[in-house]
């Protein structure tokens, strides 16, 4: 087994040690590990109740850890709450996406961080500078390719699965300076808008951002992702190269069949 090589000097970008959590006696994540480098795709898998959604939201803000360290650019930090991870840079998309199907493009772009006019108009009235956000929505839409999208006021449960995935990946992306979490991005959509959110991955990493990808597509896991992280019985149990490992290989280190010391 090829375990991938990130090189000695680059260091992550985040990076938790011995993250542990539980509920009563049902243990969530067990002194897990995680690195995740600049201006990569790293894919997390996992066999269902292996822990990785639990240590994603701890790394998020979403889930308080009971021990362990997290540090991102090499600041150790402690997230309270999602809120606090989007401050310090890091945005998550969700699975369900947390978008408001009848409010518009705009206002979902920019949902719990509103532009409002400067001076008394927008701190006294709270008067919202929608011609402000419509164009920034716009911008962000267009520099990801998203062009089919174009009445930035239509509601959003018109649109496609597609085009919502699109959307949620542009808000992340407009924000999150640093990192962008993706929850199971493809999971609802057909091949054809599949096709169009994993392209979207590949623009956004070309932007310099870095990417946690949580997926069950074993595919698409494979030709996006630069490592794998492979979470089982609540810890990391290896990071492998996708150019390296087969896919077989990556499935049978998921569940047990096979480890990494066997090789």
């Amino acid at each position: 087994m090829n375990v991938s090589s990130t090189g000695p000097d680059l260091k992550p970008i985040l990076h938790a040690r011995g993250l542990s959590k539980a509920y009563g006696h049902v243990v969530a994540i067990d002194n897990a590990d995680f690195d995740l480098y600049p201006g990569e795709v790293l894919a997390v898998i996992g066999d269902n109740g292996a822990g990785k959604s639990t240590m994603i939201k701890a790394l998020c803000g979403a889930v308080q850890i009971d021990e362990g360290q997290i540090w991102l650019e090499g600041q150790l930090v402690s997230f309270r709450s999602p809120l606090d991870a989007r401050r310090a840079g890091i945005e998550t998309v969700y699975q369900n996406l947390a978008l408001a199907p009848a409010m518009s493009i705009a206002d979902n772009m920019f949902l719990g961080r509103e532009e409002r006019f400067s001076g008394l108009t927008g701190s006294l009235f709270r008067c919202l500078d929608r011609r402000k956000m419509t164009q920034f929505a716009r911008d962000k839409l267009t520099e990801l390719g998203l062009i089919t999208v174009q009445q930035m006021d239509q509601a959003v449960e018109n649109l496609s699965g597609g085009q919502r995935q699109g959307i949620a990946i542009a808000r992340a992306t407009a924000f999150g300076g640093k990192v962008v979490i993706m929850d199971e991005p493809t999971a609802a959509l057909g091949v054809k808008e599949s096709r169009r959110v994993l392209n979207l991955i590949q623009q956004v990493k070309e932007r310099g951002l870095s990417i946690v990808l949580i997926s069950h597509n074993m595919p698409h896991v494979f030709e996006v992702a630069d490592r794998i992280h492979i979470h089982r019985l609540g810890r990391r149990s290896a990071v492998v190269d996708p150019k390296k490992c087969s896919m077989s290989d990556a499935v049978a280190i998921m569940t047990g069949a096979k480890s990494m010391s066997n090789d």
